[in-house]
């Protein structure tokens, strides 16, 4: 079974009602492509410095925004990817969630993980876990594209999450990132193509790219790699859409032709 996606990549400012608007134009565009899915970068809707915008932006699960989406799902009859916005939660410790949201092609909200591995990078100055709550529950999702695993940004340097949602059937992992320009030149593209190795799987990294403040830059180069660590579809360096495809048949090919994750020995370790 093959699938075609729209992968876009961003340069999200803190301009909520502009990004909200490129969002919906690159809707459309897939609309008009006949696509099947349509994915965002990380906090697609909002990059800023002000924790307190963050508060304002900030959405629950039922909230005006989510269901926006969910009714251009449906009235488009496109799945939906929304990369990651912050979530409001119940909590009164004045943190939110980083939320990715799986939305299907009737507007139900099929997937919701909130990124578990917090950015704490003293070297980029960045620490996340200040104003995000860390979820803990990994998440795989039954689509029409394959099944689906949800990660966000930083949780790709963690290969262990990526193995469990393999195990528990991914075929496609979202990798949705704001990935810093810094790290991304060095890392960005070695860890896509391990995780897809390693697991045989499709990863789809939709990425932030450029300058969005004084202190924040974002890599691009989004991407889909094929499980035998191809990269078949890569962005430049502009806000953009991608066209990538997924063949569930050619994931399959390759899991039969090197069948290692009937090789490992997780007994051992």
């Amino acid at each position: 079974m093959k699938s075609r996606i729209g992968v876009v990549q961003t340069n999200s400012s803190d301009r909520f009602e502009d990004n909200l608007a490129f969002a919906k134009m690159q809707i459309d565009k897939a609309e008009a492509e006949g696509l099947d899915l349509i994915c965002f970068p990380e906090t697609f809707l909002y990059i800023g410095e002000n924790h307190i915008e963050k508060h304002r932006v900030a959405q629950p699960l039922d909230g005006e925004v989510v269901s926006t989406f969910r009714n251009m799902a449906e009235k488009k009859s496109l799945s939906i990817l929304m990369g990651s916005i912050y979530e409001k939660t119940a909590d009164d410790d004045g943190r939110l969630y980083n939320t990715s949201l799986l939305i299907n092609k009737e507007g139900e909200l099929a997937g919701v993980y909130r990124k578990i591995y917090m950015c704490d990078a003293p070297t980029l100055g960045y620490n996340e876990s200040i104003g995000i709550k860390p979820g803990s529950i990994p998440v795989v999702v039954d689509h029409d594209i394959g099944k689906v695993g949800m990660t966000i940004c930083y949780d790709l340097r963690f290969p262990e999450l990526f193995r469990q949602l393999t195990d528990r059937g991914a075929e496609v992992i979202f990798v949705p990132s704001a990935f810093f320009l810094f790290t991304g030149k060095d890392h960005w593209l070695a860890l896509l193509k391990a995780r897809a190795i390693e697991n045989q799987v499709y990863i789809v990294a939709p990425n932030q790219w450029g300058k969005h403040h004084a202190g924040r830059t974002s890599y691009g180069s989004s991407m889909v790699i094929d499980p035998w660590g191809t990269v078949t579809s890569c962005a430049a360096e502009q806000p953009c859409q991608i066209i990538g495809e997924i063949d569930l048949s050619y994931l399959r090919e390759v899991r039969n032709s090197m069948p290692i994750q009937h090789h490992r020995r997780p007994e051992l370790y």
